[in-house]
């Protein structure tokens, strides 16, 4: 289980983005999270994942810190794929970098062959998105935080790309948080889902 208790975190002092947050997210478990843009959400997301350290409160996976070393078992992916990855490196350095996936996991994301010896910034934003979202899929990952990482793909690419991390959830028991403004995708993918507004969670 991962859980976050009491989190409260701000990039400002007196001006609290997060406010005694607690969200636990479960082995196979889909969760969704909303809000308006600056609420907080992508934030949140990085605390769950080790990026950043709450002011105050805790984050604990089976009730011990997150792991500094190694594979990382929280895996954020985030909406801005390019951000994610050395621009020098090709793309089957890029995966290799974390793990070698089979050409059936390839294939079941759309990552073609062809552009493993491909730069990154010769794909298309949902094109190294769905490379992103393989690469952490590295073995050892137990959650992932996925953050409005269907955005920039059209409504076909969007199914395909949730319906391939659905069944590889489904077989690992993955626990998903998925974060988005578009509450329909939330209701059908979720089991449960939270707004996030003025510092403070609700569930919806």
């Amino acid at each position: 289980m991962l859980e976050a208790r009491q989190l409260s975190f701000h990039f400002s002092p007196g001006e609290p983005l997060l406010e005694s947050v607690s969200l636990m997210l479960n082995a196979g478990q889909w969760v969704g999270l909303s809000g308006d843009s600056g609420s907080g959400k992508s934030t949140l997301g990085k605390l769950l994942a080790g990026y950043l350290t709450p002011q105050v409160g805790d984050i604990t996976l089976d009730g011990a810190a997150l792991p500094k070393n190694g594979v990382q078992p929280v895996q954020w992916l985030p909406q801005s794929p390019e951000l994610a990855v050395n621009p020098r490196w090709r793309v089957g350095k890029i995966l290799r970098e974390a793990w070698t996936p089979s050409d059936a996991q390839c294939e079941a994301f759309g990552v073609h062959a062809h552009w493993l010896s491909r730069f990154p910034q010769s794909l298309s934003g949902g094109e190294l998105q769905r490379v992103c979202v393989l690469r952490a899929l590295v073995p050892g990952v137990r959650f992932l935080i996925a953050d409005e990482i269907s955005t920039m793909l059209d409504p076909i690419t969007q199914v395909e790309l949730w319906q391939a991390l659905k069944r590889e959830a489904e077989q690992r028991q993955l626990g998903v948080l998925v974060i988005s403004h578009d509450e329909a995708l939330l209701k059908q993918l979720c089991e449960h889902r939270y707004h996030l507004s003025a510092g403070l969670l609700k569930r919806i």
